[in-house]
């Protein structure tokens, strides 16, 4: 019998003999017990439905926290929607692994079989520099200073590293990139490996000793200038998914799956400008083609909209557009609604500390705190609701009301391609 706290007894109990479970107010890390927890007791329905719930809901805590779902998953024979779920992360997106507060913890097994991935869209030499990183963090009492460094400290590093560097495609590295990120630390290489190195660089016809491992697959897709997506709540292929929606490229052939034609920059970031949606409309003012994202308090669900047309702080009216939409973002089956009454597409209410997309979506106030924020099930302005049925309160009507945790607005344009 596994060691269970009260309070995911509590939730088991109703679960069992009711069965009834809201998870909506506990945090990530309770549900992620309750998951192992059920597990271990052999509750295989409960099982299924928190995997679900992570990956639709909130791929976002399994992403932070990647090192240890990766592993547990892996060690737990039922927790089969959160290894697919973690093999097209580490397939697809390996960047946000190497991004992640959790990167340093990652078993080595782990990041072999990242590195080892034909499909990864890194460079090469970011992924050396991401493995360098790794293997420091495993040995923190290596000198921070490199210049510092003595023969024994390069033999800590490459004994650390001996079954990850094999992986490194370095003759897919540039030779400018080799100088200032390999060189540096050429003594946890092979001699002969970097002598093949240089002779590859210099005569790159000649044969040489070393294996040399294909390029990784990258996509060929139009390159476009690259940007840094700053967010703390939307990632990389958030925004992809959004930039579709944008241009209307809604099915699995036209949708966009890498490179992202559009810039999003950030403008306002409620923890750092505010919370209260004057501040949207003193920062915005005037600036047409805006995105707004929020994580919702308690759910985290991740809602938003696009606004094509200006914002104005000094008037109260209706905005008409035909290309405003709403959506919900989750892992699977996100939510697109689109704008079907163009008359009431955004109401543009400064004075009364109002933004609504119709009623599908309504920022009300102070966002963190009124608890005034809302979203409607009727489909007044909008094609379809961006809340589930469960978030109702049965006291108003087909409203459900709900307060921010986060959340941030950017101004999206297109990029130049190169």
């Amino acid at each position: 019998m596994p060691d269970i706290s009260i309070k995911i007894f509590d939730i088991i109990i109703k679960f069992i003999y009711g069965g009834i479970i809201s998870l909506e107010k506990l945090e990530n890390s309770v549900v992620f017990d309750l998951l192992i927890t059920s597990n271990e007791l052999n509750l295989d329905e409960l099982v299924e439905l928190l995997q679900t719930h992570f990956v639709d809901n909130n791929d976002s805590w399994l992403r932070r926290n990647f090192s240890q779902v990766h592993l547990i998953s892996y060690q737990t024979k039922n927790f089969r929607i959160i290894q697919e779920f973690c093999n097209e992360i580490i397939a697809k997106y390996s960047n946000t692994i190497f991004k992640s507060e959790s990167f340093p913890t990652l078993p080595e097994d782990t990041l072999i079989s990242i590195v080892k991935q034909d499909s990864s869209q890194l460079e090469e030499s970011k992924i050396w520099q991401y493995v360098i990183q790794w293997g420091k963090a495993q040995n923190p009492t290596l000198p921070a200073n490199l210049d510092e460094w003595t023969s024994d400290n390069f033999l800590t590093l490459k004994t650390t590293l001996k079954n990850c560097l094999p992986h490194i495609r370095y003759f897919s590295i540039s030779s400018e990139d080799v100088f200032e990120m390999i060189f540096p630390y050429q003594q946890i290489l092979e001699p002969k490996l970097w002598s093949d190195i240089n002779s590859k660089l210099l005569a790159p016809n000649k044969p040489i000793a070393s294996t040399i491992l294909p390029p990784r697959k990258i996509l060929n897709e139009t390159l476009i200038a690259p940007n840094s997506l700053s967010s703390n709540i939307i990632t990389d292929e958030n925004a992809l998914k959004i930039s579709s929606w944008i241009d209307r490229r809604e099915s699995r052939l036209t949708k966009y799956t890498k490179n992202n034609p559009y810039e999003f920059k950030l403008l306002v970031r409620g923890s750092r400008d505010g919370f209260n949606v004057k501040t949207i409309y003193e920062i915005c003012d005037k600036i047409s083609n805006t995105v707004i994202v929020l994580k919702v308090k308690d759910t985290g669900e991740v809602l938003g909209g696009y606004i094509p047309c200006r914002l104005d702080k000094n008037k109260d009216e209706w905005i008409y557009s035909q290309d405003s939409f709403a959506f919900s973002l989750k892992t699977k089956n996100s939510i697109l609604s689109r704008v079907k009454n163009f008359d009431y597409a955004i109401l543009n209410y400064p004075q009364q500390l109002k933004l609504f997309f119709g009623n599908t979506l309504c920022l009300v106030g102070n966002v963190k705190t009124d608890k005034e924020c809302c979203s409607f099930k009727s489909k007044v302005s909008y094609d379809k609701p961006v809340r589930s049925e469960k978030f109702i309160n049965s006291n108003l009507g087909d409203k459900s009301d709900f307060n921010v945790e986060e959340y941030e607005v950017f101004t999206v344009s297109k990029k130049i391609n190169l």
